[in-house]
């Protein structure tokens, strides 16, 4: 078997889906793209095709190596999302010859189903209370949300107090129960990081989300010795050499690669396996599209540390399509009582629904994230 053609589709809202042909008939769907920077992404994605197309599609580990060795410099979110894109669509097209799901192909399932959270409110977390009552009046019994508006590196009492009324809502809507995970988003510097996770003790979070820029990570040494919440951090880092040193000193008690951004499927199931290790917990980044969120439920199936899944249907984000808009059968990513079933149909389990797909891609997109700025004009983190 050969690969003989590929496209690229840029769909809305801000996604980036990948096809790939062989000569047997069979074809493979992958996710390549950093949001905000889908054609850039897009073009590696073309310069990497150029070496797979006249290949054996099944020699995944190879082709990762060779794009990801075979260039001088390594690494970084637009190379690595370009090979996480294409793994995924190599990965999807192996189960689809050897009529089995992915998770078959990397040991077999260590569970049958895994909790998801839902997002509430947007960039801005307003409203919480009512929107966290919705989210669990729907069988969830995880959510997260933005935590804080943008932050100086020493900022006011009043914007913590903010936060903290806003998390105090969501106790008040949803009972002490309920998981609550806290994205600072790299928002925050250290100084006041500490003194939020402090704060925030009280209301016992299922986790509180890049409490500082990754970039920073040296500083979560000082912030976890500040608190007992979970620290979770590692959407912005892209490969398991990226997270060496993360998991060596220690620091963070839960990993959050993507599999659209770090690798793909076949170095996402290196990178949790690595955390597993040092009994650290995983739970995979994905406010992405249905095939990303097919690739994590793959891997998050055979890896016995990942405790749970984010998902973007209904986020803030998808405006104009959503997640489920892109499948033939929906039913795939049915949540029940706060958790998803591991799709078992042959590949990544899922059916992309093509023609709406082509017609999506007429429209395109060119999705940027809001430039954010302190009073003062001096840029702040989005």
């Amino acid at each position: 078997m050969k690969i003989t053609n590929y496209e690229l589709f840029q769909v809305q809202p801000r996604w980036l889906f990948l096809k790939i042909e062989t000569d047997e008939g069979i074809t493979g769907w992958g996710e390549p793209v950093i949001e905000g920077r889908a054609a850039t992404v897009k073009a590696t994605v073309k310069e990497l095709m150029e070496y797979l197309v006249g290949k054996d599609p099944l020699q995944i580990e190879d082709h990762w190596n060779v794009m990801y060795r075979g260039g001088f410099y390594r690494g970084g979110p637009i190379l690595m999302s370009a090979i996480s894109g294409i793994d995924q669509a190599l990965w999807d097209i192996k189960g689809k010859y050897l009529n089995v799901p992915i998770h078959q192909l990397l040991g077999g399932k260590a569970r049958k189903s895994i909790k998801v959270y839902s997002w509430i409110g947007g960039d801005r977390p307003s409203d919480v209370g009512a929107a966290a009552k919705e989210v669990v009046d729907k069988g969830f019994t995880a959510i997260k949300m933005n935590g804080t508006d943008e932050l100086q590196y020493i900022d006011s009492y009043e914007k913590i107090d903010r936060v903290l009324a806003n998390v105090s809502a969501i106790r008040d809507a949803v009972g002490p129960y309920i998981g609550i995970g806290i994205d600072f988003h790299g928002r925050v510097h250290k100084p006041m990081a500490k003194v939020l996770a402090k704060e925030l003790e009280s209301f016992r979070p299922m986790f509180i989300e890049e409490p500082v820029l990754p970039e920073n990570n040296e500083a979560l040494r000082d912030i976890a010795n500040h608190t007992v919440i979970p620290i979770a951090t590692g959407e912005r880092m892209y490969s398991k050499w990226d997270f060496k040193n993360l998991l060596k000193d220690g620091y963070a008690d839960i990993i959050q690669p993507d599999l659209s951004h770090a690798g793909g499927i076949t170095e996402n199931k290196k990178i949790l396996s690595m955390a597993e290790a040092f009994d650290v917990a995983a739970a995979p980044h994905c406010p992405l599209g249905p095939i990303a969120l097919a690739a994590c439920l793959q891997v998050d199936a055979t890896c016995h540390n990942a405790f749970i899944q984010e998902q973007s249907l209904g986020i803030h984000y998808n405006q104009g399509s959503d997640l489920l808009d892109y499948l033939k059968d929906d039913s795939v990513f049915k949540y029940k009582d706060g958790y998803v079933d591991i799709p078992d149909r042959p590949g990544l389990g899922i059916e992309i629904n093509e023609e709406y797909v082509r017609e999506m891609a007429k429209q395109g997109h060119n999705w940027k994230n809001p430039i954010w700025r302190h009073q003062d004009n001096s840029v702040a983190e989005w």
